[in-house]
């Protein structure tokens, strides 16, 4: 399964941007545009479509970026913490080094989507439609992932330690790269998941089996 990612060859000549609250006055579509080394916290926009753009080395912590549209879009050592994303559409973009620790991406759609090497922990995915989408050397402890539609994940190396997966369906996802110690998962969700042998001496727990070691 190929991930498909932000679309260079419809890049433009991007247009750098100081302030995107500038820009947002005046224009509810941005497009081929370059945000770097933007900081702040506490920011609101919504309803504002991002296209065809890179942003890099932002830092936008605890923000309320609800019902916005991000196509084709770069992150790149970005930083996210705490940012809610609610509702908001990703369709072709790469997370690349990124921190998004305590986002929430409820009932939001994530279609060709990669996370690489970037810091997912403790997000909530809960509701959200993912599919095409890809965590690669990606740390998802503590995520949440509750009544997902989801299609076609690939978990390289992810580290899903603790997450929760509720009524959210793991049917031929590979597990067996990733970490799942703690994971809180249901014996219907796990079920048709593909898991390392080591991996399913821990899900044992959801059989209601008990483990003796031999002294």
């Amino acid at each position: 399964m190929s991930i498909l990612r932000p679309q260079k060859i419809l890049f433009k000549e991007l247009r750098k941007v100081e302030n995107i609250l500038e820009e947002i006055k005046v224009n509810e579509e941005l497009e081929n545009i370059i945000l770097e080394n933007y900081k702040t916290e506490n920011i609101e926009f919504s309803e504002i479509n991002i296209e065809k753009s890179v942003i890099t080395n932002t830092d936008i912590l605890s923000g309320k970026l609800e019902k916005n549209s991000f196509t084709d879009v770069e992150f790149k050592n970005c930083n996210f913490s705490n940012t809610s994303f609610e509702k908001c559409s990703f369709v072709r973009c790469e997370f690349n080094n990124c921190k998004i620790t305590g986002c929430n991406f409820i009932d939001g759609r994530l279609y060709n989507v990669s996370f690489i090497e970037t810091n997912a922990n403790y997000c909530n995915f809960s509701l959200a439609s993912i599919e095409n989408t890809a965590f690669d050397n990606t740390g998802l402890r503590n995520s949440i992932f509750q009544e997902n539609r989801i299609k076609n994940i690939i978990l390289k190396q992810a580290d899903l330690t603790q997450a929760q997966v509720f009524k959210t369906s793991l049917k031929g996802i590979d597990l067996s790269d990733s970490i799942i110690e703690g994971i809180a998962v249901s014996s219907e969700d796990i079920k048709g998941a593909i898991v390392g042998q080591l991996q399913a001496v821990d899900l044992l727990y959801l059989l209601g089996v008990k483990i003796r070691f031999d002294k």
